[in-house]
């Protein structure tokens, strides 16, 4: 996979989870590529959901949306 095809995978999964989590902003979304602990306590905090259950959602959306982490 080159980089325009991860870039692009990136902006499709970003704006998939912008519609799935619409109360996260474009900078908490950003966070998923690094920090996915504070990514999942915005959810937390913005959805009121506890942090365990935004990730293990998150996990579930990752299959579903066939994502790819380059890491």
């Amino acid at each position: 996979m080159n980089k325009d095809q991860i870039e692009g995978n990136w902006e499709q999964l970003k704006g998939n989870v912008r519609q799935t989590w619409g109360k996260l902003t474009d900078d908490d979304v950003e966070l998923y590529k690094g920090k996915t602990q504070e990514f999942y306590g915005k959810i937390q905090e913005k959805h009121g959901i506890a942090k365990e259950e935004a990730e293990k959602r998150m996990k579930e959306f990752e299959k579903t949306s066939g994502y790819r982490d380059p890491k």
